[in-house]
């Protein structure tokens, strides 16, 4: 495991956890799922470029899409 994965696995939960706590307070779906889903991908994701290509999708998901 290299640091910058560590690094980036933290600022995407982190961003991640932003996410959920909006979501649970605003009752709002895409933001708490696109939350949890950016607290779990970096224990799955063991590439640094697929985890920053897949953070950033994920991330960018809740102002794509409102329901």
């Amino acid at each position: 495991m290299s640091t910058s994965l560590l690094v980036l696995g933290v600022i995407f939960g982190s961003v991640g956890l932003g996410y959920f706590l909006y979501g649970k307070k605003q009752r709002a779906v895409v933001p708490l799922v696109s939350g949890l889903a950016l607290m779990v991908v970096p224990y799955f994701i063991s590439n640094t470029v697929g985890l920053v290509l897949v953070g950033v999708v994920i991330s960018a998901i809740p102002y794509f899409v409102r329901l």
